[in-house]
């Protein structure tokens, strides 16, 4: 039967023509107009299981795609399943362009109509989480609705942004052409050329500069700059958990990423000059909000909201790149004496012997045996789990944006829909995914996908019989623990029910197994079995001091 144009095809339309080659989401009644108008295009659609483990996909083509991931929801329950997914977005300024459907236009403004799906104002359930709302009511509204969107979400920062349609909009015949001529151009954000000459200058007069590198640094592609400002300055860089990759790991003047130990927060504190580029200095980059600068702090940030939201700072609003591009043509270069990579190498010797103190030898040779395993460009995501929050302080993610976790929201199930993302994005790559077992069992589901489209996803699964981490809380803090011991399946049968290959390691063995598994195409599961420890915190009053 021939077609007749509707809202649908318009939104698809547009997306094609902004640059879009994929699209990922779960179908629902309202929002079928969308589902059926991917049958006349090009896009190619990326269905999941679950609502937030499809925006959790998204994220993870977004981060490894560098580009927008368009999201198609359905009304009410489905959208709202999203929720934390684009939290996590959010908190990691990550590009997703959630299109939502709608109750039929009849029942918006906030009357009790009665319709399926209804809320009174499903907005409202995303304004405060996603960076920009849009809303289009007729068919000639949507192309507009959808650029605009689109350029908010590549604005720095980047972020989730928000578009709905009502179901009888997308459903309804138009006359609206067929989208062709659509653009959504980024505004960029330059810093202001006087705050660079005297950010310049205070730089240029340092005695012990240090510089903080934040995730801002890998969005925006300036670790060149990164690399070339460090040495000009001789400063030593320390990275946050979100920027792993932005500077060279056994780089003479790294701090590597020991956020989480004093030493490294009072190397910050004495910094007479410390420049922060491309963070917030948040919790984990503060270490827990210990961090208590004494020399001037000079923040570059593109979230005006997270400018000096922490600490008194020469705040600079700008992208990162832009802002150290600027200091690299103002600053002359320093003559290198050597205090630079002593104090560096001095760091990471303390923190290697309050590590030796603490027999963690089974967690250190773990990861040790993962970065073995895992090529140089291949992509991983950790779930909230304890081998994850040692990654975010010891893994050495050896080229920029490979290394990806939950840190900014903290939700747990992010780690395994979030590669498939990064499976669809970069088909060539073997691509890893880590997860406790509590944080699997969130996204089993997903192991249909994983089959259905034959993606290289290698997924880690470390059983410990509960929620890890939390274990650990509860019993440092009460004593002992409630709630977080958890009955749980057989994953490597569960995964064989998929059809998906899975078997049982061991920390002897894990190297060889993952090894294994990643060079061979296709979804695998590996199971280990182990019960791991945190380092101790140096935040809390009861940390040892070595």
């Amino acid at each position: 039967m021939s077609h007749i144009r509707n809202g649908g095809d318009l939104v698809v339309e547009s997306l094609s023509a902004l640059g879009a080659e994929c699209v990922f989401g779960l179908p629902g009644q309202h929002a079928l107009g969308l589902f059926d108008a991917l049958r006349r295009s090009s896009l190619r659609y990326v269905g999941l299981r679950v609502e937030n483990n499809a925006g959790f996909a998204a994220d993870g083509y977004a981060r490894t795609a560098g580009t927008v991931a368009p999201l198609f929801l359905s009304t009410g329950p489905g959208a709202l399943t999203s929720l934390a997914a684009l939290q996590e977005a959010a908190a990691a300024s990550v590009p997703v362009l959630a299109v939502s459907s709608q109750i039929p236009s009849a029942g918006l403004g906030g009357g009790r109509h009665g319709y399926l799906h209804e809320l009174v104002d499903q907005q409202a359930s995303f304004r405060d989480i996603v960076k920009t709302v849009h809303t289009a009511r007729t068919a000639s509204q949507i192309p507009s609705a959808l650029a605009a969107a689109w350029e908010s979400a590549l604005t720095v920062p980047y972020g989730p942004v928000w578009v709905e349609i009502p179901q009888d909009v997308l459903l309804a015949p138009t006359t609206v052409p067929p989208v062709i001529g659509l653009r959504a151009d980024p505004r960029p954000l330059a810093p202001r050329p006087e705050l660079i000459a005297e950010a310049a200058l205070l730089l240029a007069q340092a005695e012990r500069p240090v510089i903080l590198a934040g995730g801002g640094v890998i969005r925006s592609g300036a670790t060149d700059e990164l690399l070339h400002l460090a040495e000009m300055l001789r400063a030593p860089v320390a990275t946050t958990f979100g920027a792993k990759g932005a500077f060279p790991w056994k780089h003479p003047l790294s701090l590597q990423s020991w956020l989480e130990d004093r030493h490294t927060t009072d190397l910050l504190e004495d910094a007479d000059v410390l420049l922060v580029v491309g963070s917030g200095l948040g919790e984990l980059s503060s270490n827990y909000h210990t961090f208590a600068p004494r020399g001037r702090l000079i923040q570059i940030e593109a979230d005006l909201g997270k400018l000096e939201s922490n600490h008194p700072a020469f705040g600079i609003h700008a992208d990162a790149r832009r802002a150290l591009a600027g200091l690299l043509d103002s600053i002359p270069v320093m003559e290198p004496d050597g205090r630079a990579e002593e104090a560096a190498a001095g760091l990471l010797k303390r923190v290697g012997a309050r590590l030796d103190e603490q027999e963690l030898g089974l967690e250190r040779d773990l990861l040790a045996s993962l970065r073995r395993a895992l090529p140089d460009d291949a992509p991983v995501f950790f779930d909230m789990t304890i081998l994850g929050y040692w990654a975010w302080s010891a893994f050495d993610a050896r080229v920029p944006n490979v290394m990806h976790s939950a840190q900014g929201a903290g939700g747990l199930g992010y780690g395994f829909p979030a590669a498939l993302g990064a499976a669809v994005a970069s088909p060539d790559r073997p691509v890893l995914a880590v997860s406790g077992d509590g944080g699997a069992m969130y996204s089993i589901a997903e192991l249909a996908t994983a089959r259905q489209l034959g993606l290289n996803v290698t997924w880690l699964i470390v059983d410990d019989g509960g929620y890890g981490i939390l274990r650990d809380y509860m019993t440092d803090t009460f004593g002992e623990a409630t709630a977080t011991e958890l009955a749980r399946p057989d994953f490597v049968r569960l995964a064989e029910s998929f059809g998906v290959p899975a078997s049982l390691t061991t920390p002897a063995g894990m190297e060889r197994d993952l090894t294994a598994a990643l060079a061979t195409p296709g979804p695998s599961v590996l199971v280990l079995p182990a019960l791991l420890r945190m380092f101790a915190p140096t935040h809390t009053a009861q940390a040892p001091t070595p």
